[in-house]
Formats: structure tokens, sequence, C-alpha cells
């Protein structure tokens, strides 16, 4: 019927859309519905676009063309190469996608982490290529260890493209098992399973409330306080703490390892008249018990602030002032030296000694000036 002609499709490509690993051979073969009174002849073939030379055509018969492509390179895009049969006047007769690649590699370095002990974040890397040329689906799967069915999550790309998060619904207590697995048209590939207990993997969000003021008219110190993360103030844990810093025209960070648990911390030893970036991270440890070491949470957004002028920067009018002024700071240079190698960045003691010190020495300067002014 007239119908049935007008619907056909002016020739078949054949095999269509095939998927092939990198490095293969194919021929292709057009072949034009008998209704369109076109021949081998009139045809041509192009691969993305580019025509193909005639040299690697065949007719193999009045309405059919083959051609023959060897050692094909991975898709340029991953919804397929296009190979389409043309007729002479340019027209497209008819289409395949090539899909050619590799197999997925075996996805590894699973990572897992917890804001509240509620939820779970997993990213991996895509095995040691990466590439497979063709658009490989990854799925990540979990269960509790000794019972319970596969669960596969389903928010992916939250943390990354190779990422994917469990929103709630989760146990504490038990190990879950937690693996990956990446498909494309070419095969299936598994990671290796990782076994861990959510209460080993908890982190938190940035310390929030990162306030950096100077400390009375000291001009080498700024004090830190934050506040505790929110998320995990119902849950027994510890937490310890470290702190960043930085001159505003440097971008190498100093680090202060050794805060502890405290949520305040002075800095002593900066330049005078310089503004600093100060930056706060939390480690929760030991929730429950827990005996593994805890994640760092990100770095808080950089806080600003400067130290005081120092007073010789100023110009003072008293040179015996000065004179003084330059002493006290070797003096206290060569304590603060002592200081740092004995009681490191923000030990209470190390702080303590500092104060006292200065104020002795202060006291011992003003005596020794004042000896022979009074009668």
């Amino acid at each position: 019927p007239l119908f049935l002609s007008l619907a056909a499709d002016p020739a078949v490509i054949s095999p269509q859309d095939p998927t092939l690993l990198i490095g293969s051979s194919l021929v292709a073969t057009c072949t034009v519905s008998p209704d369109f009174h076109l021949k081998a002849e009139d045809l041509y073939w192009t691969l993305n676009g580019r025509r193909l030379p005639a040299a690697l055509y065949t007719a193999l018969s009045p309405t059919a063309l083959s051609v023959a492509l060897t050692h094909l390179n991975g898709s340029k895009q991953q919804s397929g190469d296009n190979l389409v049969c043309h007729s002479r006047d340019g027209g497209i007769l008819a289409g395949s996608c090539l899909y050619v690649g590799l197999p997925p590699e075996k996805p590894v370095n699973i990572t897992c982490w917890s804001k509240n002990m509620k939820d779970l974040t997993c990213k991996w890397a895509p095995g040691t290529e990466g590439e497979t040329f063709l658009h490989t689906n990854y799925t990540l799967k979990y269960k509790l260890r000794w019972y319970g069915r596969d669960n596969t999550c389903q928010e992916y790309h939250t943390a990354g493209p190779y990422s994917c998060h469990i929103p709630k619904d989760l146990a504490l207590f038990t190990p879950y098992e937690i693996w990956v697995e990446a498909s494309n048209r070419l095969g299936v590939a598994v990671s290796d399973v990782v076994m861990l207990d959510i209460l080993d993997v908890v982190t938190t969000d940035p310390p929030p409330d990162v306030h950096v003021s100077r400390v009375g008219d000291l001009e080498d110190q700024l004090s830190v306080r934050w506040s505790s993360p929110p998320a995990l103030k119902d849950f027994l844990f510890q937490a310890k703490y470290q702190i960043q810093y930085r001159v505003e025209d440097s971008s190498e960070w100093k680090v202060v390892d050794d805060v502890g648990n405290q949520t305040s911390c002075r800095l002593a030893g900066l330049r005078p008249g310089t503004v600093y970036f100060v930056q706060v991270r939390c480690n929760p440890f030991g929730i429950y018990g827990s005996k593994k070491a805890g994640i760092w949470s990100d770095w808080s957004n950089p806080t600003a602030a400067s130290t005081p002028r120092s007073e010789r920067a100023a110009g003072g009018c008293d040179p015996k002032g000065g004179e003084q002024n330059t002493t006290l700071r070797r003096e206290l240079k060569q304590f603060f030296g002592w200081v740092k190698k004995h009681a490191y960045g923000c030990s209470n003691l190390g702080i303590k000694l500092y104060d006292q010190w200065r104020v002795w020495l202060q006291k011992s300067h003003k005596a020794r000036n004042q000896v022979g002014k009074e009668p």
C-alpha cells in the first residue's frame, strides 16, 4: 500500500548503533530502499560530519554501499560518534551511532563521612585511567554487615562528580558494607567492599562565630574565639581544634596544632601593625567511645584582624623610651623563643608565663629609671 512506502526509511545502516572496543575495525553497510531509485554510486559516508574517502567504500550490490573503518579511536562524545549515509546531493538517508571505548575500571578510594550521625556521604575515584570514552554509570550500594538487604544510594554528585549522599535511616553501632558498581555498554566493574561504622566517620561543619581581636595594646598578639559546632551538641564526643593564620600579603599559612578542646586561643609573636587572616577547624573524636581518630572539618571562612602599630613606628619623642622599648622587645623576643620551644602555641602555661614576665620586666625597668630621681 502507498501508506507503507511513504513511511519507509530511505535507507538502513547495519550494524545499527554498535558498541566497540578501542582499536576495533568495523564494516558498515548502507542499503537504500528500492522506492528511492538510488544506486550505490550515488552514495557517500560521513563520520562526525567529515566525509570519508571513497577508497574505504565497496559496492556490495546496485543498492548497497559499505565502508570499512579500522583502528577506531575512543568516541569523541559520550552520546556516540555519528556515522551517516548521504545521497549525492548531501541529503541524509540513514544514521548510526558508534560507541567506541573501554569497559569501566574498578572504582577505588572510597571515603565516607557523616555530618550529624544520621546521614552519610561517600566519594570515590573512577579507576586508574578513568576515561572510558563511553557514558559510565556509577551506583553506590550499602547494607548492614550481618543482615539486611542491599540498598542503593539515590542522591548523586552532592560532593563532586563521583559522590553520593544517603540522607537518613542509618543505624549506629553496626558496621555497614559499602561498595560502588560502574557500568557502561562494554561491561560492569565492582569496587572492593569498604566496612565502616557511622560513629567512626563523623565530621562537622567548620566551627561557627570565629572572632579575632586585639589583646589590649600588645602589638604582637591576637585573641581568637569560636563556638563548638552545633550539629553534635546532643552527642557524647570530644573535640580538638586547629588554627591556621597568615599575613595579609602572604599565601603561606602557619598552623597551630595543639589548641586541644578549648574554644579560644591567643596567637603571639606576630608582627606589629599587620593584618592577619585566621581560620579554625574541628575534629570530633571519641564519639560514644569510638577509637577512631575522627575526621577534620573544612576550615572556617577567613576572619581578619590587625595587630596594633608599634610605638616606635609611630615615632616617639623620648629617645630613652625608644631605647628602653628596644631592650624590652629584645628580651621579650629571647623569652618568647623559650616559650615557643617549651610551651607550644596556645598552651595556657606559655601565655601566663609570658604575661607575668612582661609585667615583671616593665616594673623592673620603671624601678631602674626612678633610681636617682627620688630625694
